[in-house]
């Protein structure tokens, strides 16, 4: 049988580790939305670099190209990089303080683990945007400005998703999700050819 004592002290410390669950879980939403914040901006600046090739004014294009990139590396280091690896523990010590870990294979997790498998393509889409900086930084440019346009929108998608199953947190729920989410990127990509008609028109005139 334990003793009262030691009944106190395991009491206490489930209690500290539960105040901890929860300002690591806020500091872990905190960051999502600094990362998120660089990955919906990132992208703009990678748009606008690879536009401004086409200018036909050496000096503009040279002067232009050189405060892009400077704007991207101070956004890339300053924010999105350290947002990035801050997310990623906090969530892991969120998956480890919480009720998660211990049934994210079961029915009752499997929300969640999907929620993990679009957090992964989510990282691979980061990681694909600093090889995109890089190629751009060396001068190289393999992705046309309509081109970045729809890699943009990459972003809003995954967010729709995992926003979605860690609210609604039912898998069962996420054929209405997915319907959803085709919705969204079906309007997504409407948006994006409907801009870019109009950005000819204008230019045609």
């Amino acid at each position: 049988m334990s003793s009262p004592i030691a009944n106190t002290a395991s009491s206490k410390r489930w209690t500290i580790i539960s105040h901890m669950y929860y300002y690591i879980k806020a500091l872990h939403i905190i960051f999502i939305v600094t990362w998120f914040a660089g990955l919906f901006y990132f992208p703009r600046l990678l748009i606008y670099n690879a536009e401004v090739q086409s200018e036909t004014d050496e000096n503009i294009k040279a002067a232009m190209s050189r405060q892009y990139l400077i704007m991207m590396k101070r956004l890339w280091f300053g924010i999105t990089v350290p947002s990035a690896v801050i997310t990623f523990i906090l969530g892991a010590l969120t998956l480890h303080f919480g009720p998660w870990e211990a049934h994210l294979f079961d029915s009752t997790g499997r929300w969640l683990l999907i929620k993990l498998c679009f957090v992964i393509l989510l990282y691979i889409y980061f990681f694909s945007l600093g090889r995109i900086f890089k190629q751009q930084s060396k001068g190289i440019f393999k992705y046309s400005g309509n081109q970045l346009r729809f890699y943009n929108e990459v972003a809003t998608v995954f967010l729709f998703a995992i926003v979605f199953l860690a609210t609604v947190k039912s898998a069962g729920s996420l054929l209405y999700g997915l319907g959803g989410l085709i919705v969204l990127i079906l309007v997504l990509v409407t948006a994006i050819k409907i801009y870019k008609r109009v950005r000819e028109k204008k230019a045609g005139k």
